[in-house]
């Protein structure tokens, strides 16, 4: 603060009996904009008169030119005790704010890229070929041989898919997700479908891949199976506070465990084929576990063929992660995004059929969730027969695989909250999940993905068989979606190189359609009915949403009228009793216009001529009205009568002024009654009507409010 004399007035500073002479309210702004004020001080001779210069005394605010500021990590901090507590936590749990100039430093390269957001994808070969192989066991183990076969129709549909999404990359730069592409080139529709279908993915995406997670876990330890529901709960939290910290630092966290998993599997991968070559190639026949006794329950004909390639299909879901998460490279961003989906598709090729064919070799037989000898994964018997049985490298396998298949999450963490961001731009969604969070990560999208692949995992045991029905349908779905949108486009636009374009996407979105049609027919009774039947009622809750929001734009009734001059002010203000909180009340109240009314309800009879005369004691010329209210009730009279002033005045604009007694501490406020807060909420839908609250707040020094104690200056019944 400084001091500078008056251009009227002397020099000096002021004695201790200056008085501060208030400017008339005509003279000028009350608020600088540049938090630069001036206040007038009279001495005790006539021309002592001072200005007193109040600059911003904080660090909350930095000037970037007259009439701009720009708030500071200061202005954020809370200024209550308990909001204090609750920053410290949450500044622990999920890292100190980031400034969205820092946006640009949050991309990732390709190397934490392929962790991040290919980690689904690259987990999905642990479970893909378990998979095949439950559906061909119904006709019997000689059947399991038929997985190479279906194993490589699903690496051909693989590099169809990845050929086509690397086309959408290049033409939708600026993130080619399935809505995009579908919004651009086939309509609201379409794009409506693939967005749904897509968000349901990624809810089960978490809740299989951490599922899938667990049972690596249980694989290693059989002791936890009791625990699987809690684990997969444990774990989805834990990934969604991680990724609340950011993308760049969810990345650094996430690319250790990614690559030592790539490491352990294609080292499997390798010693394996090492030793089978070693052996001729010599295949090792299915033998049931402990003697036990297989016998077929279906033949092996073409519907249990198609079930199967329709449930090993599980391997392609996650390669549009890649293509919808293109802002999130570093520049430039087309390219890096291409380059990565190609390592990710070469390295899921690899994966997937090095990890088919060693199933095959070694004679793998998958186990029933509650097999009598205990759970294991085919990845686990894999590793223990590549590894000679249970060692130190079968271990360090099964936790890099758990690592990995709960990290694979994580894509989901990056894709939802952006699809959700995309549809609520397009006011499909709540404007909730537009907005940044303190770490610039759209956390209203990853907070909701948290709650609902919980509620998923809880509802189906945990057990990832049973959700991978769901799992495909929503995603090849999109699939064909995205690629129908390029063939819309390639047609339309004839871009250089269209012809060849053209034909990949013509032959991947038929291909991808027969796989959801087949899922769809295959899986209807075990689960994949659920998603067939939601995704039209994610459709209509869209449109429902975007009715409201093409409503609240258009039909914006003028309740207030704009031009000040216009505004003819009713003012009511409730009061409980003549006290310092209700002159208090009333004086703002007459600040604001000269027609106030005080309206006094009460349940007690011969309460009425006690307030009467206190009331004509005070000397106001306020009006008083009081209301009996012989069924007790405080707001509903209220109401009653604020509608019958408005039947009265249709043209002036309503103002309910509320006295509010606020205790030091929370948990004195829970002493006292809340009726204001009754009234506000009852007011809050009422169109016309403007609630204004006058806080009374206790001094430190005294037990009492002036008369008002254990009273709001309201009411006195809760």
């Amino acid at each position: 603060m400084a001091w500078e004399p008056d251009q009227a007035g002397g020099a000096g500073r002021p004695t201790h009996r200056a008085k501060v002479v208030r400017a008339p309210r005509k003279e000028g702004p009350r608020i600088q904009p540049d938090l630069v004020g001036k206040q007038q001080f009279q001495g005790k001779h006539p021309g002592d008169r001072y200005v007193r210069v109040i600059r911003q005394h904080s660090g909350d605010f930095a000037h970037a030119g007259p009439g701009h500021l720009v708030a500071t990590e200061e202005a954020l901090e809370a200024r209550g005790p308990v909001g204090r507590g609750f920053g410290r936590i949450k500044r622990l749990l999920i890292g100190p704010p980031l400034s969205t100039a820092q946006a640009a430093h949050e991309r990732l390269t390709k190397t934490k890229a392929l962790a991040v957001l290919s980690s689904d994808a690259l987990s999905s070969v642990a479970y893909a070929t378990e998979e095949i192989l439950h559906v061909l066991l119904l006709a019997g183990l000689a059947a399991l041989t038929y997985s190479l076969h279906i194993g490589a129709a699903i690496v051909v549909l693989l590099f169809f898919v990845g050929i086509s999404y690397r086309q959408t990359i290049k033409a939708y730069p600026a993130g080619g997700g399935s809505y995009i592409v579908a919004k651009d080139n086939l309509g609201e529709l379409p794009a409506l479908t693939a967005g749904a279908a897509l968000l349901f993915g990624y809810i089960v995406t978490v809740a299989v891949s951490i599922a899938a997670g667990v049972a690596a876990l249980i694989s290693a330890v059989p002791d936890l199976h009791g625990h699987r529901v809690s684990l997969g709960l444990g774990f989805i939290l834990l990934v969604t506070l991680l990724n609340l910290r950011g993308i760049r630092e969810s990345g650094s966290i996430f690319a250790v465990p990614t690559y030592l998993f790539l490491a352990g599997i294609l080292g499997m991968i390798a010693l394996g084929l090492v030793r089978n070559a070693a052996d001729g190639f010599d295949a090792r026949p299915p033998i049931a576990p402990d003697g036990e006794v297989i016998a077929a329950t279906g033949s092996l004909g073409l519907v249990l063929i198609l079930t199967a390639f329709s449930r090993g299909c599980a391997a392609l879901t996650g390669v549009e992660a890649i293509s919808d998460g293109v802002p999130a490279f570093q520049p430039p961003e087309w390219k890096n995004a291409r380059a990565t989906l190609t390592w990710m598709i070469g390295i899921l090729a690899v994966t997937f059929s090095g990890i088919t064919f060693l199933a095959h070799q070694y004679g793998i037989v998958p186990l029933a969730a509650n097999h009598p000898g205990g759970y294991e994964t085919v990845v686990s018997q894999i590793a223990r027969a590549v590894f000679g049985g249970v060692n130190p490298a079968d271990y360090d396998f099964q936790f890099a695989t758990l690592a990995i298949q709960i990290l694979a999450a994580n894509p989901a963490y990056s894709d939802f909250p952006r699809l959700a961001f995309f549809l609520a731009r397009d006011r499909y969604l709540p404007r909730q999940f537009t907005f940044r969070g303190d770490r610039l990560a759209f956390s209203t999208g990853i907070v909701t993905l948290g709650i609902l692949s919980g509620l998923m995992l809880a509802g189906f045991g945990g057990e990832t068989g049973r959700m991978i029905p769901l799992y495909a349908v929503g995603v090849f779905t999109a699939f064909t979606l995205s690629q129908g949108g390029m063939i819309a486009r390639w047609i339309r636009l004839k871009e250089p190189g269209w012809q060849r374009g053209l034909a990949v996407n013509l032959v991947g979105a038929t291909a991808t359609g027969i796989v959801t049609i087949v899922v769809g027919v295959t899986n209807f009774r075990k689960g994949a009915w659920i998603v067939i039947v939601l995704i039209p009622v994610l459709i209509l809750m869209f449109r429902s949403i975007a009715r409201h929001y093409a409503n609240a734009a258009g039909e914006l009734a003028e309740q207030t009228p704009l031009d000040p001059k216009d505004i003819e002010h009713t003012v009511i203000v409730p009061v409980a009793a003549i006290n310092r909180v209700a002159r208090q009340t009333l004086a703002y109240a007459r600040s604001i216009s000269d027609n106030v009314t005080a309206v006094h309800v009460t349940d007690d009879e011969a309460e009425i001529e006690a307030m009467r005369e206190a009331w004509d004691k005070l000397g106001t010329d306020v009006p008083l009205v009081i209301i009996e209210s012989p069924y007790r009730s405080l707001v509903g009279p209220l109401l009653a009568y604020i509608d019958e002033i408005d039947q009265q005045r249709p043209n002036d604009t309503l103002t309910i002024v509320l006295p509010e007694f606020i205790a030091r501490h929370w948990w004195e406020q829970l002493l006292h009654n809340q009726t204001a807060l009754r009234i506000k909420a009852a007011l809050l839908f009422r169109p016309g009507t403007v609630v204004t609250s006058v806080p009374y707040h206790l001094e430190r020094h005294t037990g009492t409010a002036g008369g008002a104690t254990g009273s709001t200056g309201l009411g006195r019944r809760m």
